[in-house]
């Protein structure tokens, strides 16, 4: 028999991210998009899907890599999720076009870390490293996380815990705009 779940969009956004050029990790997403799901919210088996779109650009002798963090907790600030670091293209891009599209799904619930999740997710564009023009094959993707997949670090479930997501470059040699931001709970 049918579960019978829904599919609940929290959050989708309607105006541009920070535009991120330093080689630091910063939120990364509209301010006005910032939710908090209240205490509770989380059970064994819940899924939030994130969806972020935006534009990239890179540097030809110093791509980098980027990384991206979701995370959960009273402030916004605990990693629940990392994608670990993705190698940018080695050939110059110029506000390409991004998406990650992550699923986590809750594994466990409780105070302190015991809430944690289990990821599968995708980062695709141009940007990433040894991508084609789109006109000769199209764009390069990666599975995310990049490392082992695993139950990342936990948070408190207990208590009301705000979304937020990061980026993190490490070098100043490229910029990185989301445009669209999407959060839904699955079930």
């Amino acid at each position: 028999m049918a579960l019978q779940t829904f599919h609940d969009t929290l959050v989708s956004s309607v105006t541009d991210g920070p535009t991120l050029t330093a080689a630091a990790r910063a939120s990364c997403i509209p301010t006005a998009d910032r939710i908090f799901l209240p205490s509770h919210y989380f059970y064994p088996g819940r899924a939030l899907r994130f969806r972020l779109g935006g534009r990239i650009s890179c540097a030809v002798t110093t791509p980098g890599t980027v990384r991206f963090d979701i995370c959960l907790g009273s402030a916004g600030t605990t990693i629940v999720f990392d994608t670990l670091a993705l190698n940018l293209n080695i050939v110059a891009k110029t506000n390409v076009p991004w998406l990650l599209d992550v699923t986590l799904i809750c594994r466990a619930v409780g105070a302190g870390t015991s809430t944690v999740f289990f990821p599968v997710g995708v980062f695709q564009s141009e940007a990433v490293i040894a991508s084609p023009l789109p006109t000769v094959g199209g764009n390069g993707s990666l599975l995310v996380p990049t490392g082992a997949p695993a139950v990342g670090a936990g948070c408190d479930n207990t208590v009301a815990s705000a979304v937020d997501v990061f980026h993190t470059q490490t070098v100043a040699t490229g910029s990185l705009t989301v445009h669209t931001y999407q959060v839904d709970a699955l079930n």
